[in-house]
Parts: C-alpha cells; sequence; structure tokens
C-alpha cells in the first residue's frame, strides 16, 4: 500500500485543476486583452504589401539592352508569379510551407507541433507560414518573442484578407533575402548560378529553396556542405509531396551543382563602362540611385563590346606567354585525410582573385609530361602535351623551389582553342582599348584594363602616358598646313640638336639606328621615321605646331614645347587619343565622346535630360577637308606598307592610322580608323617599365585593334575619299594648290631641292603613289586658319 502525504486527496486535486484552468483562462483572456488593446493598434497599414514598391537597384543596359551591371545594396529582379516555374515554388512550399494554398494565414497544426517544441527548448522553433514571414519581412523583427510572434500572426490574418495566395507568394519570392546580396529568387538564381529560374534544374530550385531558413548557414557558395545537406531535405520533402518522381529525385540526389563563387556575372563583359555610367548617375541621385529602379541605356553595342573584351584578353595573355612564366601564386602542404586536403584547397583557392577563364587550382601531381591539378569545384584535371609549354622550366627538375611547380603549387589552367587544358598565368601588364563612333562621338565599346576585377583604374579615361609616334599624324597635319606635303623630300641624317637637360646636344635617332640619307614625309610616316619628323617640326615652326595640337583635342600643358614634341614625349589618355584621331576619320570635325544616350525610371519614363551631341558633320569643322584628305592618304599607306602593314590582313582599302612605340617600349599603341569607327589600343605596365625590345605598337597593341575591327567593320561599308577642290600633284604626290609654285616647300633641310617636274625618289628607291588617282581642281583659297604664336613655356627635353 502507497503511503500518501495527508494534503495529496482528491479534493485538492480537484481544485489545483480548476486553480490551473482558472488560471489558463485568465491568462488568455489578458492575452487576448492586450493583444485587442496594445498590438492591434500598433500594427502597422498594409500598405507596404499592397502598394508593393520594392528597392530596385540601378541598372545599366547597352544600346541593345542587354544588361552589363547592377548596383545597390539589394540585387532584386522582380519576377511576377505567373513567370516563376511551378517547380520553383513546388520546393520553395515543400520546405516552407506545404499547406500554403489551405490555411488561412496559420497553420495550426505546424503552430502545435512547434509549440511541443517550444516547450521544450524556450521557442527556439518556429511554425511560421508563408504569410507570417511576408508580415515579419516587412514589418517586424526576427527577434523570437512571444508578442512579435502576435503581432505577426494578426498581420498574417490581414494579409490574407487583403490579398490573395498568389499574390502573397509573389511577395514572398521576390522580397525575402537568399544571400550573396540578393533578395529574391530571381536575383539568388544569378548570382549562385548566373542562370534564370527557368533555365535551373530540380536540383538547383531545391538549392536555392534551401536558403529561406537561414542564407548564411545554407549558403552554397560559402558552407557547400551545409547546403547541400538542406537541399537533400527540400528534395525529399519534394518527392514526399509527390512534386517530382522517383527517377527526378534520384537524379537530383546525385547532381553535382556549379556554384558561381564570383558574385554576380552579366552576359557581356563591360564592367568599366557600367561604372562610368553609375557615376554619372549617381552625381545627379545620390544613394538614391540604388533603390529608385533607375535603368541607364548607353552607347554601347554588345556584340562590338564583347569584340573588344575577347581581344584584349586574348592579346594581353600573348604578350604575357611570350615573356615567360612567373611561377606558382603559392604553396600549400597537401594533408594525407582527403577530407582535410578539400578543406585545404577549397581554403587556399577561395583566397585567390578570381579572373575570367585563368582558374586557381592546386598541383595534386606534377612530372614533365603531366600536371595533375583540383579547381574548386572539386574537378581534377589533367595536363599534358602543348599545355605544359609555358610551364615547362618550373617542371623540370632543376627549377628553382621558389618558381617550380609541385604537389602543393597554386596554379592557373585555361582552355585553350582546341578546349584542353593549359598552365597559365595571371598577366601583369595593363592594357585598354575604345572605339568611338568618328561621326557622333558615341562609344561603341571600351575596355579599361586587363580584368576590372583585378583592377577597378579605367585606362581608357584615367591613364595619362606617352603616346610615342601616334602622335605624328598631327605633327604632319600641321606641316600640311603650313604647305608641305607628302611628296616633301626630308633629310634622314644625323641630327644635333642643343638643350639637353645634361647639357649635352640631343641626337634624336631611328628606332632601327639606320639613316636612309632622305625619304618623303609619306614614307616618313609610314616606317615611323623619328629624325626625319624632327626636321618636320621645326620647319613647320615649334610653338605653331604646339598650338596646333589644341585642335585636335589635346592639352597643351601636357605637351612638351621642344623638339622631343615629334616622337610623343607629352601625355595623352586613349580617350583622348581617339577623339583627336575622330577628326580624320570623320572629315575634320570635332566628336565630342559620350555614353549615355537614355534614363528612365522604372517604369520606362526618362527622367534626366540627356543631349547626345549632334553628328559632328554638323558642329565645328577645325581641319580643312584638303588636310584631312591628305592626311588619310598618308595614314593609309601606314596600314598598307608602313609599320601597321599587318592590318592590311582585313582586306579594307579605308583604313588608316598609326603606330606607337615610346623609349624602352614603355608603352604600345595603335590608334586608326576605318568604315567611320575609329579605335585606340594600348597596352603598358602600370609601374612604367620596358615590355620587351622585340616588342612595338605594330606586335602589342595592333593585334587588338584588328581583332576588334575584323568584328565590327562587316557592318560599316568602305568610306571613299574624293579629292576636295584646292588639292593639286605635284612632283607624283598631293599639294595644297596655293603652295604649287613654292619650291621651299618641296625639300626640308636638303641641299638640293627637286627641279620642277622632277619626281623626288625615297631611299628605298620606290615611288610611293597617291592614295588617291589625280584630278585636277581650279584653284581654292586657303580654308585653314593661319597657325597662331604662343608664348614660350618651359618644358622638359628628353628622347
Amino acid at each position: 500500500m502507497i503511503n500518501r502525504p495527508s494534503w495529496l486527496n482528491r479534493r485538492n486535486v480537484i481544485r489545483a485543476g480548476v486553480g490551473a484552468g482558472l488560471a489558463t483562462v485568465a491568462g488568455g483572456i489578458a492575452l487576448v486583452c492586450y493583444a485587442a488593446f496594445v498590438i492591434r493598434p500598433n500594427l502597422p497599414t498594409l500598405e507596404a504589401v499592397t502598394d508593393y514598391r520594392p528597392k530596385i537597384p540601378l541598372r545599366i543596359y547597352t544600346a541593345d539592352k542587354v544588361l552589363i551591371g547592377e548596383f545597390g545594396e539589394e540585387h532584386r529582379d522582380f519576377t511576377p508569379i505567373a513567370e516563376v516555374p511551378e517547380l520553383m515554388k513546388q520546393a520553395v512550399l515543400a520546405i516552407e510551407d506545404s499547406r500554403f494554398y489551405e490555411h488561412g494565414g496559420i497553420d495550426w497544426r505546424r503552430v502545435l507541433g512547434a509549440a511541443r517544441a517550444n516547450l521544450r527548448g524556450s521557442f527556439r522553433q518556429g511554425g511560421s507560414t508563408i504569410t507570417m514571414q511576408v508580415a515579419r519581412d516587412f514589418y517586424l523583427s526576427k527577434d523570437k518573442f512571444i508578442t512579435r510572434k502576435i503581432a505577426e500572426s494578426m498581420l498574417a490574418y490581414r494579409i490574407e484578407a487583403a490579398l490573395d495566395k498568389d499574390k502573397i507568394l509573389e511577395l514572398y519570392m521576390n522580397n525575402i533575402y537568399l544571400g550573396q546580396r540578393s533578395y529574391g529568387f530571381a536575383s539568388a538564381s544569378q548570382a549562385y548560378f548566373g542562370k534564370s529560374l527557368k533555365e535551373l534544374s530540380i536540383a538547383e530550385m531545391a538549392m536555392l529553396a534551401g536558403l529561406p531558413q537561414n542564407p548564411s548557414r545554407n549558403n552554397p557558395a560559402v558552407n557547400p556542405k551545409k547546403a547541400r545537406s538542406r537541399q537533400q531535405v527540400v528534395l525529399r520533402r519534394m518527392f514526399e509531396l509527390e512534386y517530382i518522381t522517383e527517377a527526378q529525385y534520384e537524379k537530383a540526389k546525385k547532381e553535382q551543382l556549379h556554384v558561381n563563387h564570383r558574385g554576380q556575372e552579366f552576359d557581356v563583359h563591360a564592367e568599366y563602362v557600367a561604372e562610368l555610367a553609375r557615376q554619372a548617375v549617381f552625381a545627379q541621385y545620390k544613394e538614391e540611385s540604388y533603390t529608385k529602379g533607375i535603368n541607364v541605356y548607353t552607347t554601347i553595342q554588345s556584340r562590338d563590346q564583347e569584340a573588344a573584351y575577347d581581344s584584349v584578353r586574348r592579346n594581353v595573355v600573348a604578350y604575357d606567354q611570350r615573356h615567360g612564366y612567373r611561377g606558382p601564386e603559392a604553396y600549400i602542404e597537401l594533408p594525407a585525410d582527403e577530407e582535410e586536403r578539400g578543406d585545404a584547397i577549397d581554403e587556399v583557392l577561395g583566397k585567390r582573385v578570381v579572373s575570367d577563364g585563368l582558374i586557381p587550382a592546386v598541383v595534386l601531381d606534377a612530372s614533365p609530361t603531366q600536371v595533375k591539378a583540383e579547381t574548386s569545384d572539386g574537378d581534377v584535371l589533367s595536363i599534358s602535351g602543348d599545355g605544359l609549354k609555358l610551364a615547362a622550366a618550373a617542371l623540370s627538375s632543376k627549377a628553382k623551389p621558389a618558381s617550380a611547380i609541385r604537389p602543393g603549387a597554386v596554379i592557373r589552367v585555361m582552355q585553350n582553342e582546341k578546349k584542353a587544358w593549359a598552365i597559365t598565368q595571371v598577366p601583369q601588364v595593363a592594357a585598354a582599348f575604345v572605339a568611338l563612333d568618328a561621326n557622333t562621338g558615341a562609344y561603341q565599346a571600351m575596355v579599361g584594363g586587363f580584368d576590372y576585377g583585378l583592377q577597378k583604374f579605367n585606362h581608357v579615361t584615367q591613364a595619362w602616358r606617352q603616346p610615342g609616334s601616334s602622335i605624328k599624324p598631327f605633327i604632319y597635319s600641321a606641316a600640311v598646313a603650313k604647305g608641305f606635303g607628302p611628296g616633301t623630300v626630308v633629310a634622314d641624317e644625323p641630327l644635333e640638336l642643343p638643350g639637353s637637360s645634361i647639357g649635352q646636344p640631343w641626337k634624336p635617332q631611328n628606332d632601327d639606328g639606320k639613316f636612309d640619307g632622305q625619304v618623303t614625309m609619306r614614307r616618313s610616316l609610314a616606317a615611323s621615321k623619328n629624325v626625319p619628323s624632327v626636321r618636320i617640326l621645326r620647319a613647320s615652326g615649334l610653338d605653331d605646331t604646339h598650338t596646333y595640337l589644341a585642335r585636335f583635342g589635346f592639352d597643351l600643358s601636357r605637351h612638351p614645347k621642344n623638339f622631343t614634341m615629334a616622337l610623343g614625349t607629352g601625355a595623352v589618355t586613349p580617350l583622348q587619343l581617339a577623339g583627336a584621331y575622330a577628326v580624320f576619320a570623320n572629315g575634320g570635325y570635332k566628336a565630342t565622346p559620350f555614353l549615355i544616350s537614355r534614363v528612365t525610371d522604372s517604369k520606362g519614363v526618362p527622367i534626366m535630360d540627356i543631349q547626345p551631341p549632334a553628328p559632328a558633320t554638323s558642329g565645328e569643322r577645325v581641319l580643312d577637308e584638303r588636310n584631312v584628305f591628305i592626311m588619310d592618304s598618308m595614314m593609309r599607306d601606314v596600314a598598307r606598307s608602313g609599320t601597321g602593314a599587318a592590318a592590311g590582313r582585313l582586306g579594307r582599302p579605308d583604313l588608316a592610322g598609326k603606330t606607337g612605340t615610346t623609349s624602352d617600349s614603355f608603352d604600345g599603341w595603335f590608334a586608326g580608323y576605318g568604315g567611320g569607327v575609329v579605335a585606340v589600343a594600348w597596352m603598358g605596365y602600370d609601374e612604367p617599365k620596358s615590355l620587351g625590345g622585340r616588342e612595338f605598337g605594330a606586335t602589342l597593341s595592333l593585334p587588338i585593334w584588328m581583332d576588334y575591327m575584323r568584328s565590327a567593320l562587316p557592318k560599316h561599308p568602305p568610306i571613299d575619299r574624293p579629292v576636295p577642290e584646292g588639292v593639286v600633284q605635284m612632283n607624283g604626290d598631293w599639294l595644297l594648290e596655293e603652295y604649287a609654285n613654292d619650291p621651299t616647300v618641296l625639300a626640308i633641310d636638303m641641299g638640293d631641292v627637286p627641279a620642277e617636274g622632277e619626281p623626288p625618289v625615297p631611299a628605298d628607291g620606290t615611288q610611293q603613289p597617291p592614295a588617291t588617282p589625280a584630278a585636277p581642281a581650279q584653284p581654292m583659297p586657303p580654308s585653314q586658319p593661319a597657325l597662331q604664336q604662343v608664348p614660350q613655356q618651359q618644358a622638359p627635353v628628353g628622347t
């Protein structure tokens, strides 16, 4: 027989039960009163959900409406629920709220289950429905307090009364935070997989559906193991609810996902363009730029931009590989345990800067004939044959320890044209390219550097570099304005000029160190002769020529007023040089570069007064059309038989331009035009140093220019230049008519002037034909304004 305390009797148990019941009822009444009189009056209105205005980022587009940039704290791509794939909706409902279309805002079955768990562990499990999550995300905090849960439940009922189920689900799927600065599933799809929702596989949908619970912990780019574990739970629920078949379930469970670790990417690489456009909008709208849903449309053409990007990348890598392998980026110890080794590889590769196509990998095994390396995706690549060519010395038994490729070495790999893997490296050299419509000034393409992810500095607009011989056409144009012509004979003999900074005479040299005795101006430009160019500058007048550069938009303060100006010792940006060459390309008019054609709000209504410049030909003429004609004919020879002769492989008769190489090959240029498109390519080191003794503008930048033009020019027909009035032939080449009887313009620094009617013979013994057939013309007064004198300014002297 059990002995019970005297107080533990039936009457007291009944009393206790009644008391507990009364306390519960009283507590319930108090809670209801608190909710009705304290929480309910302070609930927010439903305007935020009934008049939903998401924070839409600033978006930048090409002229053909390809997205190239997005700026804002919240990456969001609002997608109507009707456009969300059914399986994507089912994946979310399976794990977040499977009875969403059945309950009225609160799923009491889940609430009771959560309550039991919470009583055991102090409110650690939630029973929130999608409607309750919408209420929380729009109005409340995520703190797990009873008062917040009551408010959340009351708001859920109000939302259910105001909106239909599809609208609530639409709000949820567009507003929920999913990591990587992505809000909404459409944005997350791009961030994690670089795909639209419609392109996702079931496995990828399940991965995204697992994110709302904890976007940080379940982030596949940061915590792949936990993300995969959560994905498997989602897939199992989808199968249990018969949203997918067993075959689909088994396939999705095993699917290897390729998660984007680089953040948001776009179909066209135009990062430098997007940043320029962002700066323009931010200057007016400040922080609101990133939330108002502003759309910016640039003048860039997506196909042209991609051609420019590919050309810069390809030719910079080619240059870099011509100059040898520098060795692995780092070394790590490879643990014997497979799991620990995988973690070590993930850690070191996660710290590597990503560059498009240049994939970081850790060497697992290395020999002179084969290298095996693992990437961050877990793929083990086998590299052999030509793929080892660049790093052959680093695989030799004689390789120095600091540069040897061995197990644990962190290297870069890339796929070649045959899709085979090869060892490569991230180039250290910088490059830039810009193309403009010569008539309107509209940007067609711009690449400000090798990789925006590696360096934000825009070399097109910000890099002031010596132009080298690419300045010569402007020096020669000044000479043409003074009456000299392409047939003028110039002495190509040693020259000494006073004024060296060390008190010694300055002795300019030709690049090849040779002197040909005499050359025509045409041949001098085509062969990029330095000494004749200095003589031409001296004959044209130093002050006059310096002032003349302003016609083309050059900053005179950045160009020395001494004879080294003929060799390009001043400073230009690639954009400035492109604008200058546009004057020759468009017939003699100033062209103002512009990038933005239209700015609208999220509904497509224009919000900025964008006034693109009028076509150059209707604006300010800065160069006599006769001067343009003569210079164009000379620069066409550069592209046919001179230092830019490789351009002839493009098969276009209207290509014209000039190479440029500075002293010690610090900079390599090619500037030129054709079909109304003017483009400039540049290569050099940010910390100036030689690009190599055998490198020139023709080997460095001309290939970039040609690769772009090969893609861009087919839609631009060749331009034929008729002979303008006031241009005549003299001694087999063109000359301004008013100087036809002036013997002083037929030779520069020559002891004997060629007799009248006797064509001057170049040093190579060949007669240079004019670029266009001769045509008699009536006398015409010169339309070129007289060159003006400017005050003497002190400037450095150099070679």
